[in-house]
């Protein structure tokens, strides 16, 4: 099984490189959205690398076994005159009969993973102030250093991707407030958390509103966040965010590249059109991060 899955994960190295697909056997469509999409934006992946580990293998009924197993990519891009290294763990299932490969799908965790539920937050309005300047470069730091990793100082979920986030903004001087009230506030303490710290849909909401301590204001596209702001994705489309990325980088057109965690990602194009989660009624929310000095 695993010489298979190395040969499986050879021929898409080889389709992100190649100018035609000349084989069906082992097409991935994700990999034609991604390189379809960095031609309309004068871009391509000049190079490609993967690296796979088994994570685990159920050995079922009539001979059939399911490998799970993780794969990093590596993706070396060139658009117009700069170049840039995209990275993204993919989790994936493989399923054999009689120990010959059948099929292989990446396993979408928004689809499968329940977010925390969250309860009513309070919206908050008061003459307090809480003074801090927001370190965009700190945030990014943070966002790069623990990307495919989890630091021991916080809880970690399985859909940990606003938890990061939150993470990445506090690296840059966003201030706790409102502990031990879970609907109030932006904090994780004594292993405890807000519904805006670790729930997209929560931090959609919560920083917008607030008018005390973190908070951003909505932009209306992209192109007008900076480093260290944050994009919010309703993959659905029907009102309940799900996810959180944080840009980490700007593209040759200006365009922001995120960091994610979940699917952990890095340098990933912010619209996500190559992400098993993405359905064409995908709504954004893009905040920019205001200082209160």
């Amino acid at each position: 099984m695993r010489e298979q899955l190395q040969e499986l994960l050879q021929k898409r190295v080889q389709q992100c490189v190649s100018q035609k697909n000349r084989s069906r056997a082992h097409f991935c469509p994700k990999i034609e959205i991604k390189k379809e999409g960095l031609a309309k934006r004068s871009g391509e992946i000049i190079k490609a690398k993967s690296i796979g580990n088994i994570i685990s293998v159920d050995h079922g009924h009539e001979d059939k076994d399911s490998v799970r197993y993780n794969v990093h990519f590596k993706y070396l891009v060139k658009q117009k005159d700069i170049f840039f290294l995209e990275e993204e763990i993919e989790d994936r299932r493989a399923e054999f009969y009689k120990g010959i490969f059948i099929e292989d799908h990446e396993i979408n965790h928004y689809a499968e993973a329940k977010q925390e539920s969250e309860q009513n937050l309070e919206i908050e309005d008061s003459d307090e102030r809480i003074v801090y300047e927001y370190n965009r470069l700190k945030a990014v730091q943070y966002a790069e250093r623990w990307w495919n990793s989890y630091n021991p100082a916080y809880e970690t979920f399985e859909v940990d991707c606003t938890n990061y986030i939150s993470q990445c903004l506090h690296a840059g001087g966003g201030p706790m407030r409102g502990y031990p009230n879970r609907g109030a506030g932006w904090w994780m303490l004594n292993k405890n958390w807000s519904y805006s710290w670790s729930v997209a849909n929560s931090m959609r909401l919560h920083l917008p509103r607030t008018s005390i301590g973190l908070r951003a204001k909505e932009v209306s596209s992209p192109e007008q966040l900076m480093l260290g702001d944050v994009i919010c994705y309703d993959f659905q489309g029907d009102g309940r965010y799900d996810h959180s990325t944080i840009v980490t980088a700007k593209d040759a057109y200006g365009m922001p590249l995120v960091n994610a965690h979940t699917t952990n990602s890095r340098m990933r194009y912010w619209a996500y059109e190559d992400s098993t989660a993405y359905t064409p009624n995908i709504k954004y929310k893009f905040f920019t991060i205001v200082d209160d000095q």
